[in-house]
């Protein structure tokens, strides 16, 4: 959906670099965090539709932030999809079960990030 708001959360610049010429020229206003802590609070005060959220970040965890913005009223339904080089089935399970929408395996296509973001 144009128009909409998305965190970008990892601490790698080239990761973010990478979502964002996958997101661009699409109409989404991209907000980007490096940390756990700059993502909560980002979260918090923009309240963005959607956050891609690395799991593997410094301060606080993808998994700790996706369980405090679903626990937060203003930020209960925002949209969270967890993205990590992990891809074993248990780590699947526990990012859904923290309250991730969806979980996208590193590397991504940029195919597969638009598609996933436009749904």
């Amino acid at each position: 959906m144009p128009g909409k708001t998305i965190l970008l959360v990892d601490d790698s610049p080239s990761q973010i670099s990478l979502m964002q010429e996958a997101l661009a020229g699409r109409g989404y206003n991209l907000l980007t965090a490096g940390d756990g802590e700059e993502a909560l609070r980002k979260a918090t005060q923009q309240r963005p539709d959607l956050i891609l959220l690395d799991i593997l970040l410094p301060k606080r965890n993808g998994f700790q932030i996706c369980r405090q913005v679903r626990s937060a009223p203003e930020t209960r339904e925002t949209k969270i999809i967890l993205m990590s080089s992990k891809s074993q089935d248990t780590d699947r399970h526990w990012g859904l079960k923290q309250g991730a929408n969806e979980y996208l395996t590193k590397p991504f296509s940029p195919e597969e990030l638009a598609a996933r973001v436009a749904k």
